[in-house]
Parts: structure tokens; C-alpha cells; sequence
């Protein structure tokens, strides 16, 4: 029972820290290491979470949570669990209630993963036929498809064999030609460093529990820092000013539908693109060096001692 409630208090405590991110003025300092940080909590949560519950239910094991799944699977096959819980009254109830608590949060968690990346996947194929069709080269643009069409747009299509970074004729139109070099600089920072694949277990979150208003809170956090990751690349090549420019014309010119499953230049609300040009034209210092590794540590701690509580016999 202590590993239980050791999980448990793990357990609560990424909540409040997931709390306190949030709320947290950091994160726009050091984008890159609160990404980490949001994925370290929401993994530790969930494992911990887990953990207590089957910690918990396989108690009378006096094995853990991990040598307690492992009695648990010889049990099964004969049937001698369920008798033994239900000989013993509520207790043995809410042992079995318990597990079954935990194998549901497992399940609903992978099967939302899994689902997310089999829909992804799907849609970013249908779209990738589609430019075949309707997108074409443009000397003006290179390592881009242009579209035609009068809404201004820019986005990207991750992929493991096509990627593909998509520029509206609409774009086009209201960017010069350095404005037009950072977004595409932004985009291609999507790509190389894949944060689709960063963003998609907090996008698996919202599509498993998509009426808790928190979890879709918490995605709009990380997919803001995604954007101030690729803001910070394309830095790299093009000025600030450049990019929050750009930002500022797409802003001016309507708002523009973003494909299922591309990751776009300007996809979020107006405050928060508000918040990604305040950060370019008026930059804070950067987050120093020993804080981000103090951060990345305390991450590293956190899961390694989340792993060892499942592992404890009592």
C-alpha cells in the first residue's frame, strides 16, 4: 500500500505542476525545455496514475505494482483472483474495481494514441493526393507547393517519405519576399525537428477525453510552444521583425482553414498570435543554461523515480 499511495501523491503532484506551468511566464523564455517539461509531467502522470490504481487492487501480492501484473496474468487463467477478492467482501470489490480502473485508463490512453496516428496519417494522405492535382512549383518559392487560392495560408504536411511545406497564392499576394522566406523558414522547422510528432500524445489526450475542457487547455499550451519552437528556428535566418510581420499580414487578412493533420503558420487565436509577435519584437532573455538543466533533470528524476515506485514490494 505504500507504493500506492506514493503513486498517488506522484500522481497529484503532476497536476499541480501541470497547474503551475501553465500559469508559469518561463516557458516563452525556454520553449524548447518546457516542451520536455509538459511531456515529462503528462507521462509521469499517466504512469503514476496507473500505478497507484494497480498498486492498489494487487496489494494482497505484496509485490507492487509491477510483480503484482505478473502474479496477476498466472492468476487469471485459473480463475482463483476473482474467488479470492470476492471472498474477502468490499475490500476485495475495490481491489478488483481497481484493476479493471486501471486496465481502462490503459486502454483508453493507447487505443486514443493509436487512433490519432491511424487518423493523421489517413488524412495527411488524402491531402497529399490532392496536391498532386491542385498544387504546383513556383520559381518565387522554392522547396514549396502553391495553391491557388485567395485566402493566405501557410502550413506544412509532416511525413516519413513526402513532406511538403503549402503556400496560398493569397499569401503570396500580401508577403514580400523576406516575410515569405521566414514563414517558409518556420514551417521547414516543423518539419526537420517532426513536432508533429511531439504534439501528438497531447492530441491523443484531447481526442480521449475530449470533453475536459483542462486537457484542451493544456494542448493549446504545448501547441503554442511548438510555434515558439519554430519561431525560434526560423530566427535563425530571417530577422524577428521578418517573421512578426508576417504574422501580423496573415492576421490582417482573415482567417484561412487549416487542413486536418498540417501544422500551420498562424492556427491559433488572435491573443495568443498576439503573444508569438509581443515574444519576436520585444524578446525576454533566454532562459538560462543551469535553469533549463536544473528543469530537464528534476523531468529526468521524476520519471526514473516513477518506474522505481512501481517496482516497490509493499
Amino acid at each position: 500500500m505504500v507504493s500506492a499511495a506514493l503513486l498517488t501523491l506522484v500522481a497529484v503532484s503532476c497536476l499541480i505542476a501541470m497547474a503551475l506551468l501553465h500559469r508559469a511566464k518561463w516557458p516563452s523564455r525556454g520553449p524548447y525545455t518546457a516542451v520536455i517539461t509538459w511531456q515529462a509531467l503528462g507521462l509521469a502522470w499517466g504512469v503514476s496514475t496507473i500505478g497507484a490504481l494497480l498498486a492498489f487492487g494487487l496489494s494482497s501480492y505484496r509485490l507492487g505494482a509491477a510483480g503484482g501484473l505478473m502474479a496477476l496474468a498466472t492468476d487469471l487463467f485459473s480463475g482463483e483472483l476473482i474467488l479470492a477478492e470476492l471472498s474477502q467482501g468490499l475490500e476485495g470489490v475495490s481491489h478488483l474495481v481497481a484493476v479493471v480502473l486501471a486496465i481502462v485508463l490503459t486502454l483508453v490512453l493507447f487505443s486514443g494514441l493509436v487512433s490519432s496516428f491511424v487518423q493523421v496519417v489517413r488524412v495527411r494522405r488524402r491531402h497529399h493526393d490532392l496536391l498532386e492535382l491542385v498544387a504546383s512549383d513556383h520559381p518565387d518559392v522554392p522547396g514549396a507547393r502553391v495553391i491557388e487560392h485567395p485566402a493566405a495560408a501557410a502550413y506544412c504536411l509532416p511525413g516519413v517519405l513526402r513532406s511538403q511545406v503549402v503556400i496560398s497564392a493569397g499569401a503570396l499576394a500580401v508577403l514580400d519576399k523576406r516575410e515569405l522566406a521566414a514563414v517558409l523558414a518556420h514551417e521547414h522547422a516543423h518539419l526537420r525537428q517532426r513536432h508533429d510528432l511531439v504534439l501528438l500524445p497531447f492530441s491523443s489526450l484531447k481526442r480521449a477525453f475530449p470533453k475536459v475542457r483542462l486537457v484542451r487547455t493544456y494542448y493549446e499550451s504545448v501547441a503554442l510552444l511548438i510555434e515558439m519552437c519554430a519561431d525560434d528556428q526560423a530566427r535563425r535566418t530571417s530577422s524577428s521583425r521578418e517573421l512578426a510581420m508576417a504574422l501580423l499580414r496573415f492576421g490582417a487578412a482573415g482567417p484561412a482553414p487549416v487542413p486536418a493533420g498540417a501544422m500551420a503558420a498562424v492556427q491559433e487565436t488572435e491573443p495568443e498570435v498576439m503573444r508569438r509577435v509581443n515574444r519576436l519584437l520585444r524578446p525576454d532573455d533566454e532562459l538560462p543554461y543551469h535553469a533549463g538543466a536544473v528543469i530537464m533533470g528534476a523531468s529526468a528524476f521524476l520519471l526514473a523515480s516513477v518506474t522505481c515506485l512501481w517496482h516497490i514490494p509493499i
